[in-house]
């Protein structure tokens, strides 16, 4: 073998049409080592692990996602960001005993400059991991802390000396290396680690197997099969976009293969691949920002979830189902499912994580982070086994790397949104422009509930067109969860609500990531497909007011029976509701019941 087929072929791997190098390769192994050893290491300093998180990730942003987009100023600008985001990653972890002497304030001009640049650098990575909405925002909120003396009235504030403000920002953990990038280093890493290599194995055949065994021989199997193999996926991955990607390569193009329109197709997919943040065991980021932002142990919010997740994909199922009665979908045909010694055979290495991880979480006191090592490492090691059942040490070698490289790039991306988002929570908590806010949410909805209710869903929505869910939840949550349990409603409730909407906006138009994505899989204009997916998952606008409106639903685990009826009672509502928004067939009957229908969903939902 020649020295240029030796680097294609052991150091060089290809991801998502993109080919990543040894240098991109090592870069992977350092991150994921990094934070699979944290979980183990013990009680780190903070001011240690948090710049390691960050400088591990600013490669991928700036270096190597800079040279897979192509673009010589951006690759070589980047460069010089990353030089010097890791000189002032580095230069915190070394003097972490002194700058913490100062007490949150800078010394000097030298460190009022590096303070300046590693926000900067925060900023730019940012917008060159998710465009420009979130670091617009945190200018804006860090422009408001700087300029806050000038504002008359009550949106101003004291002003605050700039060394303590720079410094609470960047050498505390009350802004860039607060709680928010804590739970993303300490948890979410290791999850979305694991979603990595759960992808790049044959636990996707797994779960797909079984979805297409169940749901095939359905009316419009094709479309359920896509919903349920979205769910089995979400409930490991929580990462949407990826969900859309990875099973809508195999769903959509099935359901166009059999006849489905093209916007119907994707519409289904980008719908179903949306619940997979809300559907436990792992859920989105957002839940464990959740879980560190409302204090309960993050079992707690998988039990209370797991309702509401299951009627996500029941409104769902019930579109899809709706739209089978009035073009009359079938199901799949018998040559394409596969069987359940398939399944058999597949099933496994998708239970292995799923177990290990329901298990290390129910049944013993390890901490997430644990549990996620666990299964990732179990993961690893099915990835020896090639789809025929049969082992391959070389096959293990290249599906490792995938997963390593795949890991790597989604950590990187979430730790650019996090510690971003670490600059407007840090600035509301010094400014009190949290409360302030939340003040005019209070005035705004007159102390009713409901008004309040519909002005923080709207808020969640307009913040999620333009920003990943995690960051419209964060942003969202401090400024309108406070309002919501001023006027009664649980912490937990109230945050569940606000993270339902910021979610809701993968398929909102007019800025709607999922619906993108699958347009393009379908090759189909992304329009017609945000207008099928809103009337597909019509139910699922109205879902978190149906919790707010019955709060049983919520308590399946001191109330399971009284639970399951609420779930059962807004189950039929979102039923009535596809129906009348969608309609089951073009007969003169059928379309005048749909009339009735709407305010029948409604009445079932709010009123009994």
């Amino acid at each position: 073998m020649t020295r240029p087929e030796f680097l294609e072929t052991w150091l060089s791997v290809e991801v998502d049409g993109k080919r990543f190098g040894a240098v991109a390769i090592a870069l992977a192994i350092a991150l994921v080592s990094f934070h699979m050893w944290n979980a183990f290491a013990g009680l780190i300093p903070n001011l240690i692990t948090r710049p390691a998180h960050l400088a591990l990730a600013l490669p991928w942003i700036f270096v190597i996602g800079a040279a897979a987009q192509g673009g010589r100023v951006s690759y070589w600008a980047g460069w010089a960001f990353l030089a010097v985001g890791l000189a002032i990653c580095g230069l915190i972890m070394l003097n972490r005993r002194d700058l913490i002497q100062q007490f949150g304030a800078l010394d000097g001009p030298l460190q009022i400059a590096l303070a300046c640049a590693l926000i900067l650098v925060v900023l730019e990575m940012a917008r060159r991991a998710i465009k420009i909405v979130l670091p617009a925002v945190a200018a804006i909120v860090l422009a408001y802390a700087f300029l806050g003396p000038l504002i008359p009235g009550r949106f101003g504030h004291a002003g605050m000396p700039v060394d303590y403000l720079l410094g609470t920002l960047t050498i505390t953990e009350g802004g860039l290396w607060g709680t928010l990038t804590g739970t993303s280093v300490d948890t979410i890493a290791m999850f979305v680690i694991l979603g990595g290599f759960i992808s790049a194995g044959q636990a996707g055949t797994g779960f797909m197997a079984f979805a297409t065994q169940i749901a095939g021989r359905a009316r419009a199997g094709a479309a359920k099969v896509a919903i349920l193999s979205s769910a089995f996926y979400g409930s490991i991955s929580g990462v949407a976009a990826a969900n859309t990607a990875s099973t809508g390569m195999i769903t959509i193009p099935t359901m166009k293969r059999l006849g489905y329109p093209p916007q119907l197709a994707a519409a289904t997919e980008a719908v179903a691949s949306t619940g997979g943040q809300i559907l436990p065991p792992v859920m989105g980021a957002g839940i464990f920002v959740m879980a560190e932002l409302v204090r309960v142990p993050y079992t707690e919010i998988m039990v209370a979830a797991l309702l509401p997740a299951i009627l996500f994909f029941l409104a769902a199922w019930f579109g899809v189902h709706v739209y089978a009665l009035r073009s009359n979908l079938a199901a799949l045909p018998k040559e394409l499912l596969p069987g359940w010694a398939a399944v058999a055979r597949s099933v496994p290495f998708f239970m292995l994580p799923f177990s290990i991880l329901v298990g290390t979480l129910v049944f013993t006191s390890f901490t997430l982070a644990y549990a996620a090592v666990f299964a990732t490492i179990v993961t690893w090691l099915t990835l020896v086994f090639e789809p025929d059942g049969s082992l391959s040490l070389q096959g293990w070698y290249r599906r490792t790397l995938v997963a390593l490289v795949t890991a790597a790039q989604q950590v990187a991306v979430i730790a650019a949104v996090i510690v971003c988002a670490g600059i407007v929570v840090g600035v509301f908590n010094m400014t009190g422009l949290g409360v302030k806010l939340t003040s005019v949410i209070l005035s705004a909805s007159d102390g009713r509930l409901w008004i309040a209710l519909l002005l923080t869903a709207l808020a969640a929505l307009i913040l999620g067109m333009e920003l990943p869910t995690t960051a419209a939840y964060v942003i969202c949550a401090a400024v309108a969860a406070p309002a919501l349990v001023g006027m009664g409603l649980p912490e937990l409730q109230a945050h569940l609500f606000v993270f339902w909407y910021a979610l809701l906006c993968t398929i909102t138009p007019p800025v709607c990531g999922n619906v993108y994505i699958a347009a393009a899989i379908a090759k189909t204009p992304w329009l017609p497909v945000a207008g099928n997916a809103m009337r597909l998952g019509v139910g699922l606008f109205i879902i978190p007011l149906g919790f707010v409106a019955n709060p049983a639903i919520l308590d399946l685990a001191t109330a399971p029976a009284a639970a399951l009826v609420v779930m059962a009672q807004i189950a039929l509502g979102l039923w009535l509701i596809s129906f009348a928004v969608i309609g089951a067939a073009r007969q003169p009957l059928l379309e005048w019941m749909r009339l009735p229908a709407l305010p029948a969903g409604l009445g079932v939902i709010f009123l009994l």
